[in-house]
C-alpha cells in the first residue's frame, strides 16, 4: 500500500458505519466519518460523499433508521443509529470479516515462507 491515506476496501465502509454506531450511539454522517478517522489514527480519509452513500445505502436495507436533531453548534442535522436488524447484520458482517481476514493472513505467511 503507498504511503499517506489508505484507500477503503470496497464494502468495509458499511461495516465500521454499522460498528461505530453500535459503539457510540446515534451520530451525524461527519460525526460517523470523523470517528473512523480518529480510530484508524488517520489512516484512512473518508470524504462527505462516501459517508452520505453508505447512509443512504444502510438506510435502504433497514440497518440504520434517522431523525433530525441539533449538532454540537447547533446546527440541524440528521442523526443516525443502528437499528435491530443492522445489529444482526453487524454481527453477521464482522464474523464473515474475521474469517477472510484469518484467510488472507495465512495465504501472506504461506508467501513468505517461499
Amino acid at each position: 500500500m503507498p504511503s499517506g491515506k489508505s484507500e477503503i476496501l470496497q464494502g468495509t465502509l458499511d461495516l465500521m458505519v454499522l460498528k461505530t454506531l453500535e459503539a457510540m450511539g446515534p451520530l451525524h454522517g461527519y460525526g460517523i466519518a470523523r470517528r473512523i478517522e480518529q480510530v484508524s489514527e488517520e489512516l484512512l480519509q473518508i470524504n462527505q460523499g462516501t459517508i452520505y452513500a453508505s447512509l443512504v445505502r444502510l438506510q435502504q436495507r433497514g440497518w440504520i433508521s434517522a431523525a433530525w436533531g441539533a449538532s454540537e453548534s447547533n446546527r440541524k442535522a440528521k442523526f443516525y443509529s443502528i437499528t435491530k436488524a443492522g445489529r444482526k447484520q453487524l454481527r453477521a458482517e464482522a464474523e464473515s470479516w474475521e474469517k477472510i481476514s484469518g484467510v488472507i493472513g495465512r495465504v501472506l505467511r504461506l508467501a513468505e515462507r517461499s
